[in-house]
Order: C-alpha cells, then structure tokens, then sequence
C-alpha cells in the first residue's frame, strides 16, 4: 500500500521560527501542513498545502493515484509546453520532411505564441477551446483568420505533443475531446474526355509574348494527359524518371516525388509513403515515346525546355492557368490536383472497381478511396436486389419439383 500522510509543521522549531519572522515583517507565513508520501520509485517527497482540509483532499487523491499507478510528479509538469514542443519535434524522424517543416510552422506560428510559455500543467482544455475559436476569427476580431482545415492542423500539433507527455509528465491530455470547426467538404471538379484533350492541346500551343514557345509547351500535352488518365499526383508526375516509364507495358512506376520547403524543391517518397504502379491508355505511348526514347535512365521524363524539373507554383500559373483560358473551360476552382480527382471519375465510369481506384490513387485503404469517390460509384443497389429475386425464384421451383 502507498503511504501517504500529513505532517504538522508547527512542531518544529525552525517551522515556528520561520513563521514568526514573517509575522514580525509582516509577510505571510509559510504554510503550515505538508502531504508527504514515497513515490513509485521510493523516494521521499513533500507537497506544501494551505489548510488541513485541502491537505486531506491531496492526500486522497495521491493515495490513489499511486495506488492505480497514475501518479505523476508535479516537478515534472512544470516544464515549459515550448521546452517539451522542441523535444517532441526532434523526436519525429518518422516524419517526411515537408511534414516535419509544416509541424514547425505551425508550432512557431500559431501553437508556441499562445501556449509556450505556460507550463504543461497551466494548459488546461476550456482555454485550448477558447485559443481554437480565436484561430478562426478574423484579424479584425484579433484572431488569426485561419481557415478550419489549418485550424483543425494547429490544434492537431498542439494534441500530439501533449500526448507525447502523457502520461509521464501530465496525467491526461487536455487537448482531448475539444471541439473541432467542421471542415467544408471540398469542391471536386471533373472534366470530360473532350475538356481534358482541348486542355492538353491547348497546352500545347502556348506562346510567349515573344511568341515562342513556353518553357513547358513541349511537355505539356503529353503531363496533363498523364495526370488526367492515370491519375498520379503533380509532384508525382514531376519527378517520374525514364527508366520507370514502360511503353510496352503500358506501366508508370511511382516511386518519388517533388515537394519544396522554404522555397528549395526536395525529392522523397510519395504522399503515403508507399510506391506504386500504374497503368496508362495505349494512345499515350506515341505522346510518351519522344519524352523516352534515347535518354538515360535517371533523368527526368518531364524537364523544362532548359532540362530543368518542373516547379509547381510557375507550371500552374504559366503553363496551366493559360491553357485552362485558352481552352475557354470555364469552371470555378479547376488546378492542376483536379485532373487527379478527374482520372478518378474517368476510372469508376470505365467500370473501376474501389480497389482498383484505391492501388492507382496510392490511398492507404479503400475507405479513404470511398470516402473522397463513393459518390460517383453506380447504385447497384436494384441491380443486386434483382439477382436475388431470380436466385430466390429458382429455389422456390426446385423446392416444388421435389
């Protein structure tokens, strides 16, 4: 059994001596009961309480956290949230590193100015809702104007490192059951088969000011057909090698991408993690084999018409932007990651099953596959309903033959 007790402190001398200075200089005396226990470990420690009555209560409530095994030293919550932030952010090797950049964005932006400072213990769950609510207000309301999505990743950073803390600093994590703003569900644009190709011929076309050629027309017909029938993300695309395109095959191998980190692009694995392969229409090989043909393995399929890789920011808003005008497609919010979602839809009218739709998106599981695509899959729901019935009928004949 833990041994836990109350000490009075005004049976010692140096106690009595303590207070009476204090009364003679006219400050408070020191308080006069101590909760004294031995830890988990065995040692001696000492917890100094105002009054007997909250004395009592702190040493119930040590008798049973040492009991269940969840006692937590108070000294160790005292540590600084912005102290324990740095250590748990040094910890996360497992992270890409856009992620990791993202996560420290984050904390020096929106989590580190409010909760920093404070130690783990001083956090508390009514504040961490206040602080998420504030996020989404406007400046003017001297919020941060977050949106829900970038709100929703601020308090994720927040929950994670305090859970790294629990349960050896702070018994529980505060952050948990807090409120979330509902993120808007996104807008998904699909394009035909027809918008697709005059998109990519369109790309195709563009010119200068100087009319000549932009620096990606070469390319561009040949990348935006492969992102709207494959379906491979744009970093994706951007960073496919030669040697892991298969023409008779008819097979891209995925295996990296591109990101950039304050402005420097960086080459990894792709979003999941995880590399894949996926299929291409034949009519792509006579577009791809220019791109293949008599260039080295590890060079890059999709190049400037320098030889330099592709960089999101300027293929979008010189190369994309005016060839969406320039096709006259006039739908709201249509970028690059769209012909993603667009190969999707492609994919599930040709008969794609979620499986299939799954291992060429490279989502980790079919539920996330259903959950951004589900709609766009048929109801079968008669058809299935039908089968039985023409199942059911036959039974009913062979019961009554017999």
């Amino acid at each position: 059994m833990a041994r836990v007790w109350i000490y009075d402190r005004t049976q010692t001398r140096a106690y009595k001596e303590a207070a009476r200075k204090a009364k003679s200089n006219g400050r408070k005396p020191p308080a006069r009961w101590l909760v004294r226990y031995y830890d988990r470990s065995g040692n001696l420690k000492s917890e100094a309480v105002a009054n007997k009555t909250k004395a009592e209560d702190r040493r119930t409530e040590l008798e049973a956290s040492l009991v269940a095994g969840t006692y937590v030293d108070p000294a160790r919550a005292k540590v600084s949230f912005a102290e324990m932030a740095e250590k748990w952010l040094d910890t996360r090797h497992d992270l890409k590193q856009s992620t990791w950049w993202k996560y420290r964005g984050l904390l020096d932006n929106h989590v580190n100015p409010r909760w920093g400072e404070l130690p783990l213990n001083g956090v508390m769950r009514e504040e961490i809702d206040v602080w998420v609510a504030k996020l989404l207000k406007s400046k003017e309301d001297n919020g941060s104007q977050l949106g829900a999505s970038q709100a929703r990743h601020a308090y994720r950073v927040l929950a994670m490192v305090l859970e790294w803390c629990t349960p050896s600093r702070i018994p529980v994590n505060p952050a948990r059951g807090v409120t979330l703003p509902v993120q808007a569900e996104a807008e998904h644009v699909y394009l035909s088969y027809t918008q697709v190709e005059q998109l990519a011929d369109a790309a195709a076309e563009l010119r200068t000011k100087y009319d000549r050629p932009t620096a990606c027309a070469a390319i561009n017909k040949a990348l935006i057909l492969v992102l709207a029938y494959t379906g491979v993300r744009w970093g994706e695309a951007a960073a496919l090698r030669v040697g892991r395109v298969d023409l008779d095959k008819r097979r891209i191998r995925v295996a990296t991408t591109f990101y950039e980190v304050n402005g420097v692009q960086h080459e990894g694995l792709p979003k999941t993690g995880k590399r894949r392969t996926v299929s291409f229409p034949a009519s792509l090989v006579p577009l791809l084999r220019p791109l293949v043909h008599d260039r080295e393995p590890d060079e890059l399929l999709f190049t400037t018409t320098r030889g330099l890789s592709l960089r999101s920011h300027n293929w979008r808003t010189r190369e994309f932007g005016p060839a969406v005008d320039a096709a006259g497609i006039k739908i709201d919010g249509l970028t690059p990651h769209k012909l993603r979602h667009t190969a999707a839809s492609l994919a599930i009218s040709a008969g794609a099953d979620v499986k299939v739709v799954q291992q060429m998106l490279g989502h980790t599981d079919a539920a996330m596959t259903l959950n951004v695509y589900g709609h766009l899959f048929p109801d079968r729901l008669d058809e299935v309903a039908d089968v039985l019935d023409l199942r059911r009928a036959s039974a009913l004949r062979d019961l009554r033959a017999a």
